[in-house]
């Protein structure tokens, strides 16, 4: 008779959770947004199951089919309603002009079980705000044109490797080569080590480099659980990262630390600026900044702050730069004509400047930007931009949406919408010429985002993205060869938007 009347009870609940779920599927209706009629229990988000489709092309699948709505309209992921953003001035919204009620990007992070998660990326509310003002001053003007000479030695280096290799070889995968190459200029500025990824692809950044980006299907099921449910991940205590790799992490910038500061050594890269702002609270040659802070002082960061901090300009640092240039590259190799006029750039600015590659030099090649912009259009290693509401938000329809509802801008669609990029996946630099730029909304193309949570290494990724372009096609011409894939698939499981699998490329040293 109990376990009767238990199984009774457990049905009602069952029923009653069916119910409340179903329920739930009206929220758009009620708000009077235009949306998809969700299917139970996957909502809209019946792709995501599959292990076959990034999130990007779900994303941009979706948008083609609500782009008539307007500037905005409702989907649902599993059982939560998601706003998604259709017209670049409704981004424009989300991300500068109403930005206080999407301050936080909604992402999942567990501090408790996993310190390093408490970074600029993951960080929400006042937190991140004054987290966001002690580390602006550390991508300056000037403190990247002080990094730059490490940044360089690394370029130098990897130069010489590709020199020695291209006299055995004339086809390289550049993927794992690229990867390598921004892992040891990352390792060298944030943590001022030399990695040597280049000459060791066994080393153990590289190792963990590979393991924070590349996650077991096991894992990425876990984290997107975490990110749906964060309450109840908080309270399964699931982790970003693996023990061993916090554990890497912590010991790499406790040693760092330790040593330059029993040795009174100081050097020019991203982990001095730190140790200055857990000294100190601010940086000595930053007074336009510090003028602005009261009383001349910031509050001091924490070791873990720093490590934090260290771990998330790691992780963002080496893997979307690599992946840019992996896609520039073979985009060059396939339009030649686009390559000769890179390299033509750089013969030109060289030549004003001695043949010397200097930060002022780099800022002149105005055409490498344009193929970066181009190529960051057409791939973009941050897809979709998430945001979530932090207060209740009044709708241009009047609707108030209640705190924490999802809201996703589609940044692959925008980019490849032949209405604001005719035909949209040929290659053309020419796009970014600012006449041509002046013609399009300015919220049309956002690789990095924008507003007050734009990317703040935004600059720095640039510079060694630009710097490792430069390079390449001063010395070297790249061309398909068999082994190429054409045209390039994306990794659906990568957290990046990536290429899938080995990147091959005929490569030839320029005499």
């Amino acid at each position: 008779m109990i376990l009767i009347l238990l199984l009774l009870a457990a049905t009602a609940l069952f029923f009653r959770w069916i119910n409340a779920y179903r329920a739930r599927y009206q929220f758009w209706k009620e708000h009077n947004v235009p949306h998809l009629e969700p299917r139970f229990p996957v909502g809209n988000a019946g792709d995501i199951l599959k292990s076959t489709i990034h999130f990007a092309h779900i994303m941009d699948n979706l948008y083609r089919e609500l782009k008539h709505f307007g500037d905005y309209a409702g989907i649902y992921f599993f059982r939560d309603p998601v706003l998604v953003v259709l017209s670049p001035e409704f981004a424009k919204t989300v991300l500068v002009k109403d930005f206080n009620y999407f301050l936080d990007r909604g992402v999942y992070s567990n501090e408790k079980d996993d310190p390093l998660s408490a970074n600029l990326f993951f960080m929400e509310g006042h937190r991140w705000r004054k987290l966001r003002a002690k580390l602006t001053p550390t991508f300056t003007t000037g403190k990247l044109k002080a990094m730059f000479h490490t940044i360089l030695a690394v370029g130098e280096q990897f130069d010489r490797y590709l020199q020695d290799y291209t006299k055995q070889k004339d086809e390289v995968e550049v993927k794992d080569l690229l990867a390598r190459f921004t892992t040891d200029i990352i390792g060298s500025c944030a943590f001022g080590i030399d990695c040597n990824s280049l000459e060791n692809p066994e080393s153990k950044f590289r190792q963990m480099g590979k393991r924070m980006i590349n996650f077991p299907k096991l894992k990425a099921l876990k984290i997107f659980f975490a990110m749906m449910y964060r309450k109840q991940a908080r309270w399964l205590r699931i982790r970003f990262n693996d023990e061993d790799v916090s554990d890497f992490f912590f010991a790499v910038v406790r040693d760092t630390i330790r040593y330059r500061e029993e040795n009174n050594f100081e050097r020019k890269d991203f982990m001095q600026l730190l140790i200055e702002l857990k000294n100190k609270g601010y940086m000595e040659d930053d007074g336009e900044y510090v003028e602005e802070l009261q009383g001349g002082r910031l509050e001091k960061l924490t070791f873990e702050e720093i490590a934090a901090q260290a771990f998330v300009f790691f992780f963002a640092g080496f893997e979307t730069s690599a992946t840019t240039m992996t896609f520039a590259l073979h985009l060059l190799a396939s339009n030649q004509e686009v390559q000769d006029r890179g390299r033509k750039c750089v013969y030109e600015v060289l030549e004003r400047h001695d043949g010397k590659l200097s930060y002022e030099a780099l800022m002149e090649m105005t055409y490498i930007d344009c193929i970066i912009q181009e190529t960051l259009r057409i791939y973009p290693p941050v897809a979709t931009i998430h945001r979530i509401t932090t207060k209740p938000y009044k709708l241009p329809n009047g609707s108030v949406l209640p705190e924490g509802v999802g809201v996703v801008i589609p940044n692959l669609a925008f980019q490849r919408d032949p209405e604001f990029f005719p035909e949209p996946m040929q290659f053309r630099p020419e796009r970014f010429f600012e006449d041509e730029k002046d013609k399009r909304h300015n919220f049309c193309h956002l690789p990095f985002g924008e507003g007050p949570r734009i990317c703040i290494g935004m600059r720095f990724g640039l510079l060694q993205t630009r710097m490792g372009i430069a390079m390449l096609l001063k010395n070297y011409r790249f061309r398909l060869c068999p082994k190429s894939v054409f045209p390039l698939k994306t990794d659906p499981i990568n957290l990046i938007y990536g290429p899938a699998g080995d990147v091959w490329l005929g490569i030839e040293k320029i005499q």
